[in-house]
């Protein structure tokens, strides 16, 4: 794959993206009847680089062509989205999968069945239209939901158990399938003073 096929190829997956970020913004102030109480914390973005699409075409057996990018890949757009509360994530996906002219290609709850090592993560995958002049068609945009607590340790899990190899890998995943137990526990609790606050206002 060129470099010009590359930023051909990601102009209808960014178009695509820009689109789904326009909507969480609106429902992240129009989910909840008071302003104060928005459910999103932070939004990041971001289209997978030239040499990321080609390692992972690799992987998967593909010359690294641009038809094979489109066919195999779903995640050259990706959106994570970081909310307070599992209830606000419930929220959001919920309204996003009410969308008639999005088509939901794939979804994953690991909140409810977190893997072995304790990840936390709702992951959904929609097909975005996306118009020209005279066509129209589906793009795939991944997109991560996550509470404070998970994406903390998420970011800590990839930081000490991916990027770098801890000593004893085994207790190490243990730890930290301990620790996503007790953050869970600590973001319910935080959740219950929220409530409380909300209908104290």
């Amino acid at each position: 794959m060129t470099l010009e096929e590359y930023y051909e190829l990601i102009k209808p997956y960014t178009d695509a993206m820009n689109l789904i970020l326009t909507r969480l913004e609106i429902m992240d102030h129009d989910t909840y009847e008071k302003e104060d109480f928005r459910p999103i914390h932070s939004i990041t973005n971001r289209i997978k680089e030239k040499e990321s699409i080609e390692n992972k075409l690799r992987k998967k057996g593909s010359s690294g062509s641009v038809q094979d990018a489109k066919a195999l890949l779903k995640d050259i757009a990706g959106i994570r989205v970081v909310c307070f509360f599992e209830q606000d994530i419930r929220h959001l996906v919920g309204s996003l999968k009410k969308q008639a002219d999005l088509i939901l290609i794939r979804e994953k709850d690991y909140i409810k069945t977190p893997k072995p090592n304790g990840y936390r993560s709702y992951h959904i995958i929609v097909g975005v239209p996306t118009y020209y002049m005279n066509s129209m068609e589906y793009y795939p945009v991944e997109i991560q939901f996550r509470t404070i607590s998970m994406d903390l340790w998420a970011a800590m899990e990839h930081r000490i158990c991916y990027k770098a190899q801890p000593f004893n890998e085994i207790e190490m995943r243990n730890a930290f399938r301990q620790y996503s137990e007790i953050l869970e526990k600590m973001e319910k609790s935080f959740e219950v003073y929220s409530e409380n606050n909300e209908v104290s206002v």
